[in-house]
Order: structure tokens, then sequence, then C-alpha cells
């Protein structure tokens, strides 16, 4: 079961696909969205990725950040960032534990994954928005409409 809206986020720290250390902390005062998706470069975590992508200077023009997770590690992450231009940040969440924290842990054909789904953190570190139903192709433009 996911956390629910109104819940402050857990706070975490980890790398990047740059190897630089990451907390959730670090972006307090601004909205996150920290997307988690199951495998880098996979045809619907692609998508998913072009989607914010492509809508990525209308999130930096609303003063938003934007946090790819998954349990990839960093060179896979830097990999996938670097095929497909991405300019936000992938997380490097190995251990599961950030997947943990958010209760998006999912086992599919004896491994663990992070579930495909969305946390929208308001400036106060609260979760203000929890999207369970993806639509991979069009998912940045979707939360971008939830915000406003």
């Amino acid at each position: 079961m996911t956390l629910a809206v109104g819940t402050v986020a857990p706070n975490f720290t980890t790398v990047d696909d740059e190897g630089k250390t990451v907390s959730l902390s670090d972006f307090k005062g601004k909205v996150v969205v920290l997307y988690f998706y199951p495998k880098d470069d996979t045809p619907g975590c692609t998508k998913e990725a072009q989607s914010f992508r492509d809508n990525y200077t209308q999130y930096q023009d609303k003063d938003m950040v934007v946090l790819g997770v998954s349990m990839d590690d960093q060179a896979s992450h830097q990999q996938f960032k670097e095929k497909y231009g991405l300019p936000f940040q992938l997380l490097v969440d190995s251990d599961g534990k950030i997947t943990d924290a958010y209760d998006v842990a999912t086992i599919y054909q004896g491994q663990k994954y992070s579930n495909r789904i969305t946390y929208i953190i308001d400036p106060e570190g609260k979760i203000s928005y929890v999207d369970e139903k993806v639509q991979t192709a069009t998912h940045a433009e979707d939360i971008l409409k939830t915000v406003g």
C-alpha cells in the first residue's frame, strides 16, 4: 500500500547517476516529483523518462524538481540517461531502501523491483499527490495537469 497524501515524505540519502550524493532534504522549499520505475532502458520506463525529458522545461518553469528512482545501479542509470538525453537526476536504490520506505516494492519472477508509482512532495516535505495509474507516454503531462 502506498504512502497516503498528507504523510511526511521519508527522507533518504543516496547517489545519483553521476555519483553525487543526493538527499530529499536538499530540495526543501521546492515541489519534488519523485517517480519510481521498474528498470532502466525497458520500453515502458523509456517512454516515461522521455515524457519527463520532453516536458522538462515546463517543470523548470514551475521550479519543480524531477527525480527518477529505480533499483538499477549507477552505471545503468548513467547509460540510460546518456542514451536518451535525460536532463534530470536518476537516483540509485540498489539496496531497495528508498523503494521500501515509499512502499512501492514488487516481486516479479523472483526479483524485487520498484513499482511504477509517482509521489508529488510539497515544499514542506509532505506528500500532496500519489499516482498509482501511470500512463507512461503521457505521465509528465498528466502530472503537470494535476499540479496546475
